[in-house]
């Protein structure tokens, strides 16, 4: 009999990079930014530098991955810094992680 955990474990993933862009249209979405989608760095750094966003920020930006990816991001995680490194590390952990 087939392990069906493993086939939903690895689901069929978009490509980081359409992923990468699809975020990009979220977050200037959810934040009401005024740079369109395709200004965003996909390897800038997403707190400070780079596009520029505060804490209050991300967690926004958490709740929107919640809600299209049901990907959990908790506040207090201590793997934040990374996730959010930069667009292309979110993508790659929604990526490895979505249930939608």
């Amino acid at each position: 009999m087939p392990n069906h955990a493993s086939t939903l474990r690895q689901p069929l993933a978009p490509d980081t990079d359409a992923l990468a862009r699809e975020l990009a249209g979220l977050i200037v979405q959810a934040l009401n930014l005024e740079l369109s989608a395709a200004e965003i760095d996909p390897e800038a750094p997403l707190y400070g530098e780079g596009l520029g966003l505060d804490s209050i920020d991300i967690l926004e930006i958490a709740l929107v991955v919640s809600k299209r990816y049901g990907v959990q991001l908790r506040a207090d995680s201590a793997e934040n810094e990374q996730i959010f490194h930069s667009l292309r590390r979110l993508a790659e952990y929604i990526t490895a992680h979505r249930t939608t």
